[in-house]
């Protein structure tokens, strides 16, 4: 599905440098938590307001003391950094992935 970044924090206690992300679905799947290894290519203030794709029937999963509800899909650069695509045309938060 497609989400909006609509808050992004930092994480100092993950393992590897992350966000914290609050991503809003739209109606059925709603606001979700992911936590995202995207500090090398990208800042809160570029991924606020972002439409990222994620898996999100995938079980909650325990990050430290945080619980992240869905998986933030991305690419693996040539250094294994994650980065994310860019949609050509806007399309609603919650739009399937085909």
């Amino acid at each position: 599905r497609i989400g909006e970044v609509i808050e992004v924090l930092d994480f100092p206690e993950a393992r590897n440098p992350s966000f914290k992300l609050k991503i809003d679905f739209g109606e059925g799947v709603g606001v979700k938590k992911s936590s995202a290894q995207l500090t090398i290519h990208y800042t809160k203030k570029t991924l606020l307001g972002k439409k990222v794709l994620a898996v999100v029937n995938f079980p909650p999963r325990q990050i430290g003391k945080f619980m992240s509800e869905v998986l933030v899909m991305g690419f693996s650069d040539e250094n294994d950094d994650i980065v994310l695509f860019d949609l050509d045309h806007n399309v609603p938060n919650g739009a399937r992935l085909h």
